[in-house]
């Protein structure tokens, strides 16, 4: 019996010190995954394609790849710029739907300050919380207006604020829209006599961050028209080589492979860093 247990007690030890060998995964990196795919989303959501997660918007790309790759093949007969091209196409729909939710991120920018100004003139008016976010989707900003409908029928049917509050953070994917809502939610659970203030200062800070914005982005964008042309011209050139196959038989050897790899990576890593230097910092959402 000892004997038996001491063997099981040598090869417990044993597995335990083969298991050392094999680090669990790193949960950092696993958030950092996360909130990765997590943004995606609420850029998908911010430009408007509410039917599409991040998987779709990814096989959209992997579609685009294969297409571009096959059809371009056919026309140049020369793989090394099918999949230069090929790439590009993947990457395009990505860069639509970033650009697309800047868009809307700057325009909802605009109009938030005006939003918590309509909250504050209905609750100082003797308007419930729910009804005063209820009637942004008849008077309030434009852009608004159908989140907050949206946010009115689910009231309706369920009855239920929080609830409510949680889809309309979800729909508007926006972390000005975290902010109002966990403010809101706050004072109608445990009751908040300073709502009014809190809503006027915020009104205020947030008009002060979007006239500041505008200036800014005013004055960079130049910087980022001029990555983007400096990143476009090689490749327009390159496509319109490829109306003449000969041309580009030079990209058929193992050289001109060489260069396009290089001018892609230099392309890239030119871009990148141009943008970085002149983007403005982005406000991420900590209150989902």
């Amino acid at each position: 019996m000892t004997g038996s247990f001491l063997g099981l007690v040598l090869g417990l030890g044993l597995a335990c010190i083969w298991w050392s060998f094999w680090p669990a995964a790193d949960p950092v990196r696993k958030a950092r995954h996360h909130a990765l795919l997590a943004q995606l989303d609420d850029d998908i959501r911010l430009a408007g394609l509410r039917s599409l997660r991040w998987s779709g918007l990814l096989a959209v790309c992997a579609i685009a790849v294969v297409i571009v790759a096959v059809l371009g093949l056919a026309v140049t007969r020369v793989p090394a710029v099918s999949i230069a091209f090929a790439g590009m196409a993947g990457w395009a729909p990505l860069a639509v739907v970033r650009a697309r939710a800047r868009s809307r991120r700057s325009r909802l920018r605009e109009v938030w300050p005006d939003a918590v100004d309509h909250i504050s003139s209905g609750v100082r008016a003797g308007l419930s919380l729910p009804e005063a976010l209820i009637q942004l989707g008849d008077r309030g900003p434009e852009e608004l207006r159908e989140a907050f409908l949206a946010f009115g029928h689910d009231y309706r049917a369920s009855g239920r604020f929080t609830d409510s509050l949680d889809q309309l953070k979800e729909r508007m994917a926006d972390p000005v829209a975290d902010r109002l809502v966990e403010a809101l939610r706050l004072a109608r659970e445990v009751g908040g006599s300073d709502l009014g203030k809190v809503l006027r200062t915020l009104s205020t800070f947030l008009r002060e961050d979007a006239r500041s914005r505008a200036e800014l982005e005013a004055r960079q964008s130049w910087t980022v028209n001029a990555a983007r042309l400096a990143m476009c011209a090689p490749w327009i050139v390159l496509l319109l080589m490829a109306t003449r196959g000969t041309a580009l038989q030079a990209y058929r050897e193992p050289t001109g492979v060489v260069i396009l790899i290089i001018g892609g990576v230099l392309s890239i890593v030119a871009y990148q860093a141009m943008v970085r230097i002149g983007r403005l910092p982005v406000e991420h959402r900590v209150l989902r």
